[in-house]
């Protein structure tokens, strides 16, 4: 879409947990990262669990977001789907035109910029398959140090916004010392404050998916 219009662009960020504070916390991060000339505006899925933890649940999450993009296609621009592992944008861009960019592959896209080697640090090792599966599908393979899991309950974790920036912390540290990473992935949509919160704190890259989705989208949608 070209900005040649008066009406602002408007991308739909769709939360596949089922958790509204989750997805207000995500649109205000993606409204920091928008240009002035773009509205982001929320989604939330009801069927998924209020964290998605599992790769059951991160597949079974796919259907709903693809029922969220159709019935929003007309009022938006573009979407993010902003869950890791991207469930469901496969089935968005299979199915309609509009530009869409799930969190995973933007982050991943952004963390191998100029050959960088780069790693994950999350909370949530029941979706390491699924992390594992998102460099091969992007061709950065060769790139991928691996993901380190931040010591604790994701869910428990995620109470206690201190504790886990702390595990967090010590999730890119592994990957930096143990795996030699030269950039950090901050993996999961609910982690955003987080993420932000942990980027001044080391002397590589830490990058957030949320931000690094809202890139991608806006140049998609005025390509």
């Amino acid at each position: 879409m070209g900005q040649n219009s008066d009406r602002r662009a408007r991308i739909l960020l769709i939360n596949p947990n089922s958790n509204e504070a989750t997805t207000t916390m995500m649109v205000a991060i993606a409204r920091s990262a928008a240009a002035d000339a773009f509205d982001i505006v929320g989604a939330t899925a009801t069927r998924a669990p209020a964290m998605i933890v599992s790769a059951d649940a991160l597949e079974a999450a796919a259907s709903e977001v693809e029922e969220i993009a159709r019935a929003n296609s007309r009022a938006c621009d573009g979407i993010i789907v902003s869950a890791f592992g991207d469930p469901g944008l496969a089935g968005i861009r299979a199915a309609m035109k509009l530009p869409a960019a799930g969190i995973g592959e933007s982050a991943m896209l952004e963390a191998a910029e100029n050959g960088r080697r780069f790693g994950v640090a999350t909370t949530t090792p029941l979706l390491q398959a699924k992390i594992d599966a998102l460099p091969d599908m992007l061709g950065l393979r060769s790139r991928y140090t691996g993901t380190c899991f931040a010591d604790g309950d994701p869910e428990v974790l995620m109470r206690d916004p201190a504790r886990l920036r702390a595990a967090l912390a010590g999730a890119v540290e592994a990957c930096i010392a143990q795996d030699g990473a030269e950039a950090v992935i901050i993996g999961g949509g609910p982690l955003g404050e987080a993420a932000r919160e942990l980027q001044p704190m080391f002397a590589v890259p830490v990058i957030a998916t949320i931000p690094s989705a809202v890139r991608r989208i806006i140049r998609l949608v005025t390509a």
